[in-house]
């Protein structure tokens, strides 16, 4: 703590700080991690005049040099003892934890027993949001899966509308950045994982979203129960509108149970004929009869599935996708025709469902972004004839339910990751006449000279070479994996790229456009 001031009284002073125009000199901060997420916090703040150490344990030269540019402390140790050790040294008034950090993590308990605040990136952006005179509306984004694509897309519709908007959180952009932007902005849609939402702290976001519910990330948050609570809090002080998934009885249930601003509206979204106050889908037609002002019988027409087809949108889940972002979109007041005009003109990311071609008969699904058992069964439900790429960490969830759904779909499965073996166990129980093929580290049988740099891309290349040789023509081979990817590969981006390569490096005659489609 600091010595110059009683401990209560610190305490105070940070509980108090909540403006960018507030006093923060002289705080001392200790920041864990050097992600981008930790760097954008300890720029932040060294700007704002607190004394600053980032503490982190993977060495990061780059950011590290950067650190020492902007006049930030840091250290770097492998070990939570050694980082401890150093945290105590350091003593200080406030801790900002990176996403990552457990809620158990030694360091933030450390913090939290000796009185000391531990906020999230998140938090401390809420605080700061006032630096330009332009004050941003926060429309919050969550779910299980989609955020990214459903973020992206909330953000171009603004955009449509003429008002200045930018998707930043978990997307990739840090709150901070945004919030920095000297000119400002009218609206941030703020993508929030269950990590974001577990330090939320006090915000009141404009409009939310939990886009959809299913169990994932319980070993990082101890149970389901933990992780639905998460989810949830996306929806507490909502100004205007909670937009949640009909079809999806939880998410329901969590605006159901919100505190929120009076006045906010339950807005729904679901890819049947929509109830009033609902987006959905009509003979065809994407609608809106949550902001029609005779919306007991009427609706605006917002796009067709055809034209959403035609440019490669129209997997059910996208759909979903698109009718969430209309529904928060419209809520900030975007016209029904800028909908559209957003809608036909947005480009997805890759790695989300991305059609990469045909080999002989044979379509490739790069959907790398399939990172836990619910985006998979997405992915699944939408084909028939599947060769199934398929294994990495499963983050504590048990994918039976899931190989039991989508037994009958498939063609072949060809099992990759550190935990092949509850994969293996699961095909075994729950498609036992399923052809599969494991992939074992060092026994790929592949020239690692002829695969794309390091194990992993010799790990891909063999997983590819097997699923075409158990694919025939008029079958797909999709990579979904219901997994994460850092056993193997850098991250899903990684994995998507290696397995591009290595479709890449295939013979035979293909046709089609890599850039694909997406379906998040």
């Amino acid at each position: 703590m600091n010595e110059e001031i009683e401990p209560g009284a610190v305490a105070e002073r940070v509980r108090a700080l909540s403006s960018w125009h507030d006093d923060w000199s002289g705080l001392r901060v200790a920041v864990l991690g050097l992600g981008v997420t930790g760097f954008s916090v300890a720029d932040t703040l060294v700007e704002l005049g607190s004394r600053v150490r980032v503490i982190h344990g993977a060495p990061d030269p780059d950011r590290e040099r950067l650190l020492d540019v902007i006049g930030s402390e840091r250290f770097a140790a492998p070990g939570d003892e050694e980082q401890l050790a150093d945290l105590a040294a350091f003593d200080p008034d406030l801790v900002i934890v990176s996403p990552g950090y457990r809620p158990d993590h030694p360091l933030t308990t450390w913090a939290e027993d000796r009185g000391v605040a531990v906020w999230g990136d998140i938090e401390l952006g809420w605080r700061l949001r006032d630096k330009t005179g332009r004050v941003a509306d926060w429309i919050c984004v969550t779910g299980t899966n989609g955020k990214t694509t459903t973020s992206q897309l909330t953000a171009h519709m603004l955009v449509a509308g003429g008002v200045r908007a930018v998707p930043a959180g978990n997307i990739g952009t840090p709150i901070l950045d945004a919030l920095r932007d000297p000119e400002g902005y009218d609206a941030i849609v703020v993508e929030l994982s269950s990590f974001q939402l577990h330090r939320l702290g006090e915000i009141s976001p404009y409009a939310s979203t939990c886009l959809n519910y299913a169990a994932d990330h319980l070993d990082w948050h101890g149970g389901a129960e933990a992780y639905r609570a998460a989810k949830a809090r996306v929806y507490e002080n909502t100004q205007v509108a909670c937009v949640y998934n009909r079809a999806d009885a939880a998410t329901e249930r969590m605006v159901e149970e919100a505190d929120v601003v009076e006045g906010a509206r339950a807005i729904s979204f679901g890819l049947d004929v929509p109830p009033p106050s609902g987006f959905g889908v009509v003979e065809g037609i994407l609608v809106d009869r949550g902001f029609h002002a005779e919306r007991r019988d009427s609706a605006f027409e917002l796009v067709s599935v055809a034209e959403l087809a035609e440019r490669g949108l129209a997997a059910p889940h996208m759909v979903q996708n698109v009718l969430a972002a209309a529904a928060l979109a419209r809520s900030r007041g975007v016209e029904p025709a800028e909908i559209a005009q957003a809608v036909l003109t947005f480009t997805p990311d890759p790695h989300r469902a991305q059609r990469l071609g045909e080999r002989d008969g044979v379509v490739w699904i790069d959907d790398s972004k399939a990172t836990n058992a619910h985006a998979a069964d997405a992915s699944l439900r939408a084909l028939d004839g599947v060769v199934w790429i398929v294994g990495g960490l499963l983050k504590g969830v048990d994918i039976g339910e899931l190989v039991a759904a989508h037994a009958h779909r498939l063609r072949g499965a060809v099992v990759i990751g550190a935990e092949r073996a509850e994969v293996l166990a699961a095909l075994a129980e729950h498609a036992p006449a399923v052809p599969l093929v494991e992939i074992v580290p060092g026994e790929t049988g592949v020239d690692p000279e002829g695969a794309e740099a390091g194990l992993a891309g010799e790990i891909m290349t063999a997983a590819v070479r097997a699923a075409a040789s158990l694919a025939t023509a008029g079958d797909t081979v999709l990579l979904a994996p219901a997994a994460a990817s850092m056993d193997q590969f850098k991250d899903y981006p990684d994995r998507g790229r290696k397995f591009q390569a290595a479709v890449s490096s295939l013979g035979g005659e293909a046709d089609g456009d890599p850039a694909g489609a997406d379906a998040s």
